[in-house]
């Protein structure tokens, strides 16, 4: 198996590839809600929005990494069930949570806008918040047709 088949077929790879792929265009969808972001020069800001998009990615593969160990299955994006996929959601979300209150609240990195409405008592702003209940599934699923899409073609697969 070469190397290219071989990153193609972990599922770590595409959990990777398809936050990436996913959160990338949300991060830029969300500069309105955010102090700063739509007057903070073009180029700043997407490298803010990429930086951004980084910790999404982490975020994913530390969700998908908390899965696998609790379900002791590198492979469950084969067949994830609903239990599984909840868990992926529920780690994203308590990440995301913990983090737009730390960079919110404890370091200042960045405030939400006054069009961004947040959570009462955390503060969190719903965005990131749906950002973390929308895109999950969504990575599951994309990575799941992707891995059995590179199992049936490793098998020779051929219609």
């Amino acid at each position: 198996m070469t190397g290219k088949r071989l990153s193609l077929a972990t599922p770590e790879f595409n959990v990777a590839l398809f936050a990436l792929l996913l959160n990338f265009p949300w991060e830029f969808l969300q500069v309105p809600l955010f102090a700063e972001m739509p007057t903070m020069a073009h180029w700043d800001a997407v490298l803010f929005c990429t930086r951004a998009t980084l910790g999404d990615v982490l975020i994913a593969l530390v969700a998908y990494w908390v899965v696998a160990g609790v379900r002791r299955r590198r492979d469950w994006l084969r067949c994830p069930d609903v239990k599984a996929i909840a868990g992926f959601v529920a780690v994203g979300v308590v990440i995301t949570i913990g983090l737009e209150w730390h960079a919110t609240v404890l370091q200042d990195r960045w405030q939400y806008g006054e069009l961004m409405p947040t959570l009462p008592l955390l503060g969190t702003g719903l965005a990131p918040l749906l950002q973390w209940l929308i895109l999950p599934p969504l990575i599951v699923w994309l990575a799941r047709r992707q891995l059995l899409g590179v199992s049936y073609l490793q098998r020779g697969g051929s219609r």
